[in-house]
């Protein structure tokens, strides 16, 4: 029987959040707990990259994460980000997030539609003249560095910020009694091996969302019960509320 699950996610900031409605449905306890944070890099470690703010033009967005350590960053450095300095996000939501560090002018600030790079890729070959710079965290792969080279614009990536484990206090370890486990990244995995290095399984149930995180998942020698998305379910909430109802009606 599923009674207390914890979610490994910040949250839901609105009360319209789906989670909240499959508490009330099934009578479940929903516990939204991070295994992991985001911190970011020091300016020591910056330096090391040899990258220079002000040899760029544009700044690439992919996240609110992004925005907040790349400000961050340019302070610690004391670095004066120029007015004409454009910025490309991948969604407007992200956009509209520069208004808390820059005064936001509609002329140097551009977004997609979809919050994949893909999307905004056509906006940045019209600005060919640009130099792009990719604030990324330490866990990335090279996609978005083969998608401007395959469009001659000229970039550079580099890391700003980190993804670390956020260690459980004692009490949260002597308190783990949930019946089910809801990840969403390969880092939340190693989090849990972390600061759990005698974790056992046995009853508890184990969600996953996306394939790398069920497969970070099984190498850990976990069962899973739950992988989104799916065809039928895209989202965790729709593939937990299915499992749900089969389990408990």
């Amino acid at each position: 029987m599923i009674k207390k699950i914890l979610v490994s996610q910040p949250k839901p900031s609105s009360e319209k959040s789906p989670y909240y409605d499959i508490a009330t449905r099934f009578d479940v306890e929903l516990v939204f707990r991070p295994f992991i944070k985001v911190e970011g890099i020091t300016a020591k470690d910056f330096r090391a990259q040899k990258v220079n703010i002000l040899d760029h033009t544009a700044v690439v967005f992919t996240s609110r994460h992004a925005i907040d350590h790349f400000f961050n960053l340019a302070k610690e450095l004391r670095v004066t980000i120029p007015e004409d300095m454009k910025y490309f996000c991948v969604t407007e939501t992200i956009s509209l997030y520069i208004q808390k560090y820059v005064q936001y002018r509609k002329r140097k600030v551009f977004f997609g539609n979809t919050g994949k790079i893909d999307d905004l890729i056509p906006t940045m070959v019209k600005h060919k003249t640009e130099k792009y710079l990719v604030p990324m965290s330490d866990v990335h792969n090279d996609a978005i560095a083969n998608m401007l080279d395959a469009k001659k614009l000229n970039h550079c990536e580099c890391v700003m910020y980190r993804t670390v484990s956020n260690d459980f206090t004692a009490e949260e370890i002597k308190n783990f009694d949930y019946d089910m486990l809801i990840f969403f990244s390969p880092a939340g995995i190693e989090s849990l091996t972390k600061n759990f290095p005698d974790f056992k399984q046995d009853k508890i149930a184990i969600a996953t969302f996306g394939p790398a995180t069920a497969q970070a998942a099984r190498d850990a020698g976990l069962c899973l019960d739950i992988e989104a998305p799916s065809e039928k379910y895209p989202s965790m909430t729709g593939a937990l509320q299915h499992y749900l109802i089969e389990k408990q009606g």
